[in-house]
């Protein structure tokens, strides 16, 4: 049970993390975008780094198509995949809910931000597939770093900004500020995000699996 409550609470943490850092960037920068997203960012790498850092012990995937790599490693079973994607979309939900009471908006608020075109959605595939690389090719002692920076660097290379991640995009969907995506899109986000996950797991299973000494548990 320890595992799924890692799953909830890392989850939760870290997109109250990154819809919470939006909004204070837009109360504090008034309409500047630029730092707000830099204030998102920043925000978004401590996170990642301390969540992952203290439950990897428990489990730190956070993102079900992390689960859902995992799962075909035969790292973890369905049963266990599916859990978890669960608790990981109910925690990004809360989280993002939580956000928006702490900062007095309504705690549901349907975000109207679109986030739409053949762009976004290659965008979404990239950082996505350069996520779940670093994730699969680094060693257990260096993960948290290493995808905390690569996430850091994706908020800014990557026209979507790196979502990366089904349950982030669900939860974001609740949340009509900066770091919110319109319910619309969210789908094709999610489509992408496990495109961009499958084909790093198929490079790292034909050209890395041989040399690799990583997990993510």
């Amino acid at each position: 049970m320890n595992k799924f409550v890692a799953e909830f609470l890392g989850t939760g943490f870290l997109f109250c993390a990154v819809v919470g850092s939006g909004i204070m960037g837009e109360q504090l920068s008034t309409a500047n975008d630029s730092l707000t997203l830099l204030v998102n960012t920043l925000a978004t790498v401590f996170a990642l780094y301390f969540l992952i850092s203290v439950f990897q012990a428990f489990s730190a995937h956070f993102n079900p198509v992390v689960s859902f790599i995992f799962y075909l490693k035969g790292e973890i079973t369905g049963k266990t995949f599916l859990t978890f994607s669960f608790f990981q979309i109910l925690g990004a939900i809360t989280g993002v809910i939580l956000a928006n009471y702490m900062f007095e908006l309504d705690p549901v608020c349907f975000s109207q931000k679109e986030r739409e075109g053949t762009n976004i959605f290659v965008s979404e595939i990239f950082a996505t597939f350069g996520l779940l690389l670093v994730i699969l090719l680094s060693s257990k002692d260096r993960v948290a770093s290493v995808v905390a920076a690569y996430i850091g660097g994706a908020y800014w290379f990557t026209s979507s900004t790196s979502f990366a991640n089904p349950a982030g995009a669900i939860g974001r969907s609740f949340s009509n500020t900066f770091a919110g995506i319109n319910p619309d899109d969210v789908a094709l986000f999610c489509l992408a995000q496990f495109i961009g996950a499958l084909l790093a797991y198929f490079l790292y299973r034909f050209c890395f699996a041989g040399n690799s000494i990583t997990s993510s548990e």
